[in-house]
């Protein structure tokens, strides 16, 4: 993403990542764009960018499709907490963006941890942009099952209640995500 596209100098941008001490987290539901936002923004603070269910998938050397068909949902979740935890911990105190899974926020421990420790974004879409963004990849044990657009509309509506416990809260549309990208970056530089 190039810096000329948001509406922040390079100062601007650069004052702001300095203000920053914790890791951002981004949550919300799956299709919403965290791992896309999340690498443009940390690009433009200058950060480290990590996909929590990448890293997921690396430590326990199986995709999250087969963690969900061989151990459970349950399973996963414990060790998606324990990823997250680790992420948190281990970025040095330097400037880091975590993506999370779509579910990640919903676990008490990982909602906890991740709002007592991080700067906390929610990034939110309506039912038709997820439903769009998710078909465009294969990899959702959610959706496997079932009529996607139910499955989305239901998850989102249980899920709403965790995530809006987040202090930040962006819509994310149809649009580029260069406009996701400057309401993030108008709410990071109002947050103390």
């Amino acid at each position: 993403m190039d810096l000329q596209q948001t509406r922040y100098s390079p100062q601007e941008i650069a004052a702001l990542a300095r203000r920053i001490d914790r890791p951002i987290v981004l949550v919300g539901m799956m299709g919403v764009g965290k791992s896309s936002v999340g690498k443009r923004l940390a690009s433009l603070l200058n950060c480290d960018f990590v996909d929590a269910d990448d890293e997921i998938e690396r430590s326990a050397q199986m995709t999250i499709p087969e963690i969900f068909e061989a151990y459970g949902e349950a399973f996963f979740r414990d060790g998606e907490r324990r990823v997250i935890a680790r992420l948190m911990a281990d970025n040095g105190g330097g400037c880091i963006v975590i993506a999370t899974g779509g579910g990640a926020f919903i676990n008490d421990e990982t909602r906890a941890l991740i709002l007592d420790k991080a700067v906390t974004i929610w990034l939110d879409s309506d039912v038709d942009t997820l439903v769009e963004r998710t078909a465009r990849k294969d990899n959702r044990p959610l959706l496997k099952d079932g009529n996607p657009r139910e499955t989305l509309t239901r998850l989102r509506e249980t899920r709403r209640p965790f995530y809006a416990q987040a202090p930040i809260h962006i819509l994310s549309g149809q649009g580029p995500h260069v406009q996701t990208i400057n309401k993030v970056l108008q709410e990071l530089s109002q947050w103390q």
